[in-house]
């Protein structure tokens, strides 16, 4: 039995069918083909699947896509433009990254927290890292990009 639901995912109203058991990351992927949410544990242990639920960080496989009716979603792909986001190119420009699976994730994680921390500690970002896993990068850069996106969206706030 499908379960009948309104989300608006990327500032775009979507009407769809879910089971009652069916998770976020799911719908996401195999029904919308917003493939840049990455599945990689399954047990809410890596960060691969972060969005953001009506403005916070989740882990997407720990919500139900019955969840999210009425609400609002924001993937990886909102983050695009017609220029790389800060953060983005925070990772491109710092090294943030080496085999990209893990960066939709940790990118939405720290879209969250320069909205709530405009100018965050080390220690701070990797607090609000800690809950998304990189088997490459060792973390050095990425705190480092992380950085980096935080000095430009506040130069940025600056010039406004």
């Amino acid at each position: 039995m499908k379960i009948p639901i309104k989300v608006l995912i990327n500032n775009k109203e979507v009407k769809t069918m879910v089971e009652p058991r069916q998770l976020l990351v799911f719908l996401l992927r195999d029904q919308l083909r917003l493939t840049g949410t990455h599945i990689g544990c399954d047990t809410s242990s890596c960060g691969a699947c972060t969005v953001h639920l009506d403005g916070n960080a989740v882990k997407s496989c720990t919500v139900l896509a019955v969840q999210v009716d009425g609400r609002s979603v924001h993937t990886i792909e909102s983050m695009a433009g017609s220029a790389l986001h800060p953060i983005q190119e925070g990772f491109k420009e710092e090294h943030g990254l080496q085999c990209g699976f893990c960066t939709p994730g940790m990118i939405m994680t720290t879209a969250n927290l320069l909205r709530t921390c405009p100018n965050p500690s080390e220690h701070q970002i990797r607090e609000a890292l800690e809950g998304n896993i990189c088997r490459c990068t060792g973390y050095h850069n990425i705190i480092k990009a992380v950085q980096y996106a935080a000095d430009k969206l506040q130069k940025e706030v600056k010039h406004v």
